[in-house]
Protein backbone atom coordinates (compact mmCIF):
# COMPACT_ATOMS: atom_id res chain seq x y z
CA UNK A 1 0.00 0.00 0.00
CA UNK A 2 1.29 3.30 -1.23
CA UNK A 3 1.03 6.43 1.34
CA UNK A 4 2.92 9.97 1.26
CA UNK A 5 4.95 10.55 4.39
CA UNK A 6 8.79 10.25 4.98
CA UNK A 7 11.15 7.98 6.43
CA UNK A 8 13.29 10.21 8.74
CA UNK A 9 12.56 13.58 10.40
CA UNK A 10 13.48 16.62 8.97
CA UNK A 11 12.91 19.21 6.01
CA UNK A 12 10.80 18.88 2.72
CA UNK A 13 13.46 17.19 1.26
CA UNK A 14 12.70 13.80 3.51
CA UNK A 15 8.87 14.13 1.64
CA UNK A 16 8.61 10.48 -0.30
CA UNK A 17 6.12 7.69 -1.24
CA UNK A 18 6.28 5.30 1.13
CA UNK A 19 4.82 1.57 1.01
CA UNK A 20 3.07 0.23 4.39
CA UNK A 21 1.18 -2.77 4.71
CA UNK A 22 -2.55 -3.00 4.29
CA UNK A 23 -3.90 -2.21 7.77
CA UNK A 24 -7.05 -5.13 8.70
CA UNK A 25 -9.62 -3.36 10.93
CA UNK A 26 -9.67 -4.71 14.06
CA UNK A 27 -13.10 -5.16 16.54
CA UNK A 28 -15.23 -2.16 16.74
CA UNK A 29 -13.04 -0.97 13.80
CA UNK A 30 -13.77 0.33 10.31
CA UNK A 31 -11.39 0.54 7.12
CA UNK A 32 -11.98 3.23 4.93
CA UNK A 33 -10.27 3.45 0.91
CA UNK A 34 -9.39 7.64 1.47
CA UNK A 35 -10.52 9.70 -1.88
CA UNK A 36 -8.94 12.58 -0.85
CA UNK A 37 -6.51 14.00 2.68
CA UNK A 38 -6.07 17.20 3.30
CA UNK A 39 -2.53 19.25 5.24
CA UNK A 40 -2.57 20.81 8.33
CA UNK A 41 0.61 22.85 9.72
CA UNK A 42 0.78 19.59 12.13
CA UNK A 43 2.01 18.16 9.27
CA UNK A 44 5.37 20.61 9.28
CA UNK A 45 5.77 19.84 12.59
CA UNK A 46 5.39 15.88 12.71
CA UNK A 47 7.97 15.95 9.71
CA UNK A 48 10.58 17.77 11.32
CA UNK A 49 9.72 15.81 14.64
CA UNK A 50 7.74 16.77 17.55
CA UNK A 51 9.70 16.35 20.64
CA UNK A 52 8.27 13.75 23.06
CA UNK A 53 6.38 11.99 20.51
CA UNK A 54 7.51 9.30 18.56
CA UNK A 55 5.88 7.81 15.43
CA UNK A 56 6.28 4.62 13.77
CA UNK A 57 8.24 5.05 10.43
CA UNK A 58 7.85 5.34 7.20
CA UNK A 59 5.05 7.49 8.57
CA UNK A 60 2.48 8.54 6.43
CA UNK A 61 0.84 12.49 6.67
CA UNK A 62 -2.45 13.74 6.68
CA UNK A 63 -5.02 14.38 9.48
CA UNK A 64 -8.07 14.76 7.65
CA UNK A 65 -9.48 12.56 5.32
CA UNK A 66 -12.76 11.32 3.32
CA UNK A 67 -14.09 8.37 1.68
CA UNK A 68 -15.65 5.03 1.61
CA UNK A 69 -16.14 2.36 3.83
CA UNK A 70 -14.38 -0.28 2.25
CA UNK A 71 -14.38 -3.65 5.35
CA UNK A 72 -16.17 -3.66 8.78
CA UNK A 73 -14.49 -4.90 11.62
CA UNK A 74 -16.50 -7.24 14.20
CA UNK A 75 -19.22 -5.79 15.78
CA UNK A 76 -19.90 -3.22 13.09
CA UNK A 77 -23.53 -3.29 12.33
CA UNK A 78 -24.49 0.06 11.25
CA UNK A 79 -22.55 0.97 8.34
CA UNK A 80 -22.43 -0.73 4.87
CA UNK A 81 -19.87 -1.18 2.67
CA UNK A 82 -20.13 1.55 -0.02
CA UNK A 83 -20.72 4.38 2.40
CA UNK A 84 -19.21 7.86 1.47
CA UNK A 85 -17.95 9.32 5.11
CA UNK A 86 -15.51 11.85 6.28
CA UNK A 87 -12.86 11.26 9.44
CA UNK A 88 -12.50 12.97 12.94
CA UNK A 89 -8.98 13.03 13.24
CA UNK A 90 -9.23 12.85 17.35
CA UNK A 91 -8.50 9.29 19.22
CA UNK A 92 -9.45 9.15 22.30
CA UNK A 93 -9.23 5.25 24.79
CA UNK A 94 -13.29 5.72 25.86
CA UNK A 95 -12.10 4.67 29.68
CA UNK A 96 -10.87 7.74 31.61
CA UNK A 97 -12.82 9.85 33.36
CA UNK A 98 -12.52 12.51 30.66
CA UNK A 99 -14.14 10.41 28.43
CA UNK A 100 -16.85 8.85 30.99
CA UNK A 101 -17.73 12.56 31.57
CA UNK A 102 -17.91 13.38 27.78
CA UNK A 103 -14.98 15.84 27.10
CA UNK A 104 -13.09 13.70 25.12
CA UNK A 105 -10.83 16.24 23.94
CA UNK A 106 -9.26 16.10 27.84
CA UNK A 107 -7.93 12.52 27.47
CA UNK A 108 -4.61 11.93 29.06
CA UNK A 109 -4.06 9.12 25.93
CA UNK A 110 -5.92 11.98 23.30
CA UNK A 111 -4.08 11.35 20.08
CA UNK A 112 -4.19 12.64 16.33
CA UNK A 113 -4.24 10.73 13.37
CA UNK A 114 -1.31 11.95 11.42
CA UNK A 115 1.16 13.05 14.10
CA UNK A 116 0.76 9.94 16.77
CA UNK A 117 -0.68 7.77 14.16
CA UNK A 118 -0.20 6.47 10.32
CA UNK A 119 -2.26 9.70 8.08
CA UNK A 120 -4.54 10.10 5.80
CA UNK A 121 -2.49 10.10 2.80
CA UNK A 122 -3.02 7.14 1.85
CA UNK A 123 -5.14 4.41 0.11
CA UNK A 124 -6.55 2.29 3.42
CA UNK A 125 -6.70 3.88 6.62
CA UNK A 126 -8.26 2.37 10.07
CA UNK A 127 -10.41 3.93 12.47
CA UNK A 128 -12.84 2.71 15.56
CA UNK A 129 -16.16 3.17 14.50
CA UNK A 130 -17.44 6.52 16.27
CA UNK A 131 -14.30 8.37 14.50
CA UNK A 132 -16.29 7.60 11.19
CA UNK A 133 -18.94 9.99 10.20
CA UNK A 134 -21.43 10.45 7.14
CA UNK A 135 -20.12 12.48 4.49
CA UNK A 136 -23.17 15.37 4.26
CA UNK A 137 -25.10 15.50 1.76
CA UNK A 138 -23.65 16.92 -1.59
CA UNK A 139 -20.41 17.21 -0.69
CA UNK A 140 -17.63 16.22 -2.26
CA UNK A 141 -14.66 13.88 -0.94
CA UNK A 142 -12.46 16.77 -0.75
CA UNK A 143 -14.89 18.58 0.98
CA UNK A 144 -14.91 16.13 3.59
CA UNK A 145 -11.15 16.43 3.66
CA UNK A 146 -11.21 20.22 4.06
CA UNK A 147 -13.28 20.04 7.64
CA UNK A 148 -12.85 18.28 10.11
CA UNK A 149 -9.58 19.38 11.94
CA UNK A 150 -9.80 23.04 11.16
CA UNK A 151 -13.67 23.50 12.15
CA UNK A 152 -13.70 21.36 15.54
CA UNK A 153 -10.26 23.05 16.69
CA UNK A 154 -11.97 26.50 15.76
CA UNK A 155 -15.40 25.07 17.46
CA UNK A 156 -14.05 24.29 20.60
CA UNK A 157 -11.47 27.00 21.21
CA UNK A 158 -14.36 29.90 20.68
CA UNK A 159 -17.64 28.09 22.10
CA UNK A 160 -16.33 25.70 25.35
CA UNK A 161 -12.45 27.01 26.18
CA UNK A 162 -13.36 31.22 25.17
CA UNK A 163 -16.93 31.40 26.11
CA UNK A 164 -17.72 33.51 23.05
CA UNK A 165 -20.85 34.75 23.30
CA UNK A 166 -23.91 36.86 20.92
CA UNK A 167 -22.16 40.82 20.91
CA UNK A 168 -18.13 40.15 21.94
CA UNK A 169 -15.56 41.44 19.96
CA UNK A 170 -13.48 38.68 18.41
CA UNK A 171 -9.97 39.36 17.00
CA UNK A 172 -8.42 36.83 14.91
CA UNK A 173 -5.01 36.79 14.66
CA UNK A 174 -3.72 35.90 10.79
CA UNK A 175 -5.65 35.39 7.94
CA UNK A 176 -4.20 32.66 6.22
CA UNK A 177 -4.26 29.06 6.40
CA UNK A 178 -6.72 26.73 7.17
CA UNK A 179 -7.77 27.55 10.98
CA UNK A 180 -8.16 31.07 10.38
CA UNK A 181 -11.34 30.65 7.97
CA UNK A 182 -13.15 28.54 10.02
CA UNK A 183 -12.52 30.79 13.53
CA UNK A 184 -14.04 33.63 11.16
CA UNK A 185 -17.18 31.94 10.10
CA UNK A 186 -17.26 29.81 13.94
CA UNK A 187 -17.08 33.05 15.08
CA UNK A 188 -20.03 35.18 13.09
CA UNK A 189 -21.98 32.09 13.65
CA UNK A 190 -21.95 32.29 17.38
CA UNK A 191 -23.04 36.34 16.77
CA UNK A 192 -19.45 37.67 17.81
CA UNK A 193 -18.49 40.80 15.51
CA UNK A 194 -15.13 39.57 13.88
CA UNK A 195 -11.85 42.07 13.25
CA UNK A 196 -9.21 39.74 11.42
CA UNK A 197 -5.50 40.89 11.62
CA UNK A 198 -3.34 40.04 9.03
CA UNK A 199 0.35 41.49 7.23
CA UNK A 200 -1.58 42.14 4.42
CA UNK A 201 -4.33 43.17 2.87
CA UNK A 202 -4.18 39.94 0.44
CA UNK A 203 -7.23 38.02 2.09
CA UNK A 204 -9.10 40.68 2.78
CA UNK A 205 -12.31 40.09 0.75
CA UNK A 206 -12.27 36.74 0.80
CA UNK A 207 -12.14 36.89 5.02
CA UNK A 208 -15.75 39.15 4.61
CA UNK A 209 -17.55 37.01 2.57
CA UNK A 210 -16.99 34.53 5.41
CA UNK A 211 -18.26 36.79 7.83
CA UNK A 212 -15.45 39.10 9.20
CA UNK A 213 -16.73 43.06 9.43
CA UNK A 214 -13.77 44.34 9.56
CA UNK A 215 -9.66 43.96 8.73
CA UNK A 216 -6.69 45.58 9.79
CA UNK A 217 -3.07 44.82 8.93
CA UNK A 218 -0.26 45.38 11.19
CA UNK A 219 3.74 45.23 10.73
CA UNK A 220 7.30 45.84 12.86
CA UNK A 221 6.06 49.98 12.51
CA UNK A 222 2.73 49.54 12.99
CA UNK A 223 2.43 46.61 15.50
CA UNK A 224 -0.27 44.31 16.15
CA UNK A 225 -1.12 45.48 19.72
CA UNK A 226 -1.72 49.04 18.24
CA UNK A 227 -3.88 48.74 15.34
CA UNK A 228 -6.61 46.19 17.25
CA UNK A 229 -6.29 48.57 20.22
CA UNK A 230 -7.27 51.31 17.72
CA UNK A 231 -9.94 48.97 16.08
CA UNK A 232 -11.74 48.35 18.92
CA UNK A 233 -11.94 51.84 20.09
CA UNK A 234 -9.26 51.73 23.09
CA UNK A 235 -11.74 49.18 24.56
CA UNK A 236 -9.77 46.26 23.72
CA UNK A 237 -11.42 42.61 22.47
CA UNK A 238 -13.44 40.29 24.36
CA UNK A 239 -11.75 37.20 22.86
CA UNK A 240 -8.32 37.06 20.54
CA UNK A 241 -8.12 33.92 18.77
CA UNK A 242 -4.15 33.01 18.29
CA UNK A 243 -2.28 30.32 16.58
CA UNK A 244 0.85 31.99 15.65
CA UNK A 245 2.61 32.09 19.36
CA UNK A 246 5.81 34.01 19.73
CA UNK A 247 5.89 37.00 17.96
CA UNK A 248 2.24 37.95 18.47
CA UNK A 249 1.00 36.59 21.83
CA UNK A 250 2.70 39.13 24.18
CA UNK A 251 1.06 41.99 21.89
CA UNK A 252 -2.04 40.21 21.98
CA UNK A 253 -2.60 40.53 25.26
CA UNK A 254 -1.94 43.95 25.26
CA UNK A 255 -5.01 44.31 22.92
CA UNK A 256 -7.28 42.50 24.92
CA UNK A 257 -10.19 44.14 27.12
CA UNK A 258 -11.18 43.86 30.59
CA UNK A 259 -12.02 40.60 31.69
CA UNK A 260 -11.18 38.97 27.96
CA UNK A 261 -9.77 35.63 26.96
CA UNK A 262 -7.22 34.65 24.83
CA UNK A 263 -7.08 31.56 23.14
CA UNK A 264 -4.28 29.66 21.96
CA UNK A 265 -4.79 26.65 19.68
CA UNK A 266 -1.18 26.74 17.93
CA UNK A 267 2.27 28.17 17.90
CA UNK A 268 2.98 28.49 14.23
CA UNK A 269 5.83 30.64 14.69
CA UNK A 270 6.75 29.65 18.01
CA UNK A 271 5.88 28.56 21.29
CA UNK A 272 8.51 29.88 24.06
CA UNK A 273 6.61 33.65 24.83
CA UNK A 274 7.42 36.48 27.23
CA UNK A 275 4.54 37.83 28.85
CA UNK A 276 4.32 41.09 30.89
CA UNK A 277 2.01 39.94 33.90
CA UNK A 278 0.71 43.20 34.89
CA UNK A 279 -1.62 43.68 32.34
CA UNK A 280 -2.93 40.03 32.89
CA UNK A 281 -3.68 40.49 36.25
CA UNK A 282 -5.17 44.41 35.61
CA UNK A 283 -7.07 43.54 33.28
CA UNK A 284 -8.29 40.10 34.95
CA UNK A 285 -7.62 38.84 31.89
CA UNK A 286 -7.04 34.88 30.83
CA UNK A 287 -5.03 33.07 28.23
CA UNK A 288 -6.21 29.68 27.45
CA UNK A 289 -5.06 26.68 25.03
CA UNK A 290 -7.25 24.99 23.74
CA UNK A 291 -6.40 21.81 21.45
CA UNK A 292 -9.06 19.75 18.96
CA UNK A 293 -12.54 18.78 20.32
CA UNK A 294 -14.57 16.24 22.07
CA UNK A 295 -17.20 14.16 20.66
CA UNK A 296 -20.16 16.07 21.03
CA UNK A 297 -18.14 18.90 19.99
CA UNK A 298 -17.08 17.56 16.35
CA UNK A 299 -20.94 16.43 16.14
CA UNK A 300 -22.34 20.11 17.15
CA UNK A 301 -19.64 21.97 14.25
CA UNK A 302 -19.94 18.84 11.48
CA UNK A 303 -24.09 19.73 11.92
CA UNK A 304 -23.64 23.04 11.10
CA UNK A 305 -21.47 22.07 8.19
CA UNK A 306 -23.95 20.25 7.07
CA UNK A 307 -26.60 22.47 6.86
CA UNK A 308 -24.47 25.07 5.58
CA UNK A 309 -24.38 27.59 8.29
CA UNK A 310 -20.17 26.58 8.02
CA UNK A 311 -18.76 25.85 4.72
CA UNK A 312 -14.98 24.21 4.34
CA UNK A 313 -12.44 26.36 2.41
CA UNK A 314 -10.35 24.60 0.47
CA UNK A 315 -7.30 26.84 -1.26
CA UNK A 316 -5.82 24.35 -3.92
CA UNK A 317 -6.54 20.82 -4.84
CA UNK A 318 -3.51 18.61 -6.14
CA UNK A 319 -3.49 14.81 -7.04
CA UNK A 320 -1.66 12.28 -5.30
CA UNK A 321 1.28 12.43 -7.36
CA UNK A 322 2.15 15.73 -6.59
CA UNK A 323 1.97 15.24 -3.12
CA UNK A 324 5.26 17.06 -2.66
CA UNK A 325 4.50 20.62 -3.96
CA UNK A 326 1.25 20.13 -2.28
CA UNK A 327 2.80 20.61 0.89
CA UNK A 328 5.02 23.24 -0.24
CA UNK A 329 2.03 25.01 -0.73
CA UNK A 330 1.23 25.11 3.17
CA UNK A 331 4.29 27.39 3.35
CA UNK A 332 2.89 29.88 0.38
CA UNK A 333 2.00 33.50 1.54
CA UNK A 334 -1.39 33.50 -0.54
CA UNK A 335 -2.71 30.31 1.28
CA UNK A 336 -5.94 30.00 2.23
CA UNK A 337 -7.89 27.65 3.41
CA UNK A 338 -6.90 24.04 3.00
CA UNK A 339 -4.55 21.99 1.11
CA UNK A 340 -5.99 18.78 -0.41
CA UNK A 341 -4.53 16.23 -1.73
CA UNK A 342 -6.90 14.03 -4.16
CA UNK A 343 -6.45 10.13 -2.82
CA UNK A 344 -4.75 7.44 -5.18
CA UNK A 345 -7.77 5.45 -6.26
CA UNK A 346 -10.46 6.79 -8.43
CA UNK A 347 -11.41 10.32 -8.99
CA UNK A 348 -12.92 11.78 -6.57
CA UNK A 349 -16.19 11.09 -7.13
CA UNK A 350 -15.53 7.10 -8.09
CA UNK A 351 -16.90 4.24 -6.79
Amino acid sequence: MRGFGFSEHGGTDRLAYVDLPEPSPGPGEVRVRLRAAAFNRLDRFTLAGIPGVTVERPHVLGSDGAGVVERLGEGVADLALGDRVLLNPGLWDGTCDACRRGDEAMCRSYRIVGEHTQGTATELLCLPRRNVRPLPEGWTFEQGAAAPLVFQTAWRALRTVAGLVPGDRLAVVGAGGGVAPAAVQVGRLLGATVTVASRNRTKEEAVARLGATSFVTFDDATPLDRVLWQASEKKGFDVIFDSVGAPTLPRSLRAVGRGGRIVVIGATAGPVVELDVRTLFWRQASIRGSTMAGAREFDEVLGHLASGELRPVIDVTFPFEDGPAAFRRLDSAELFGKVVLRGPGPGPEGP
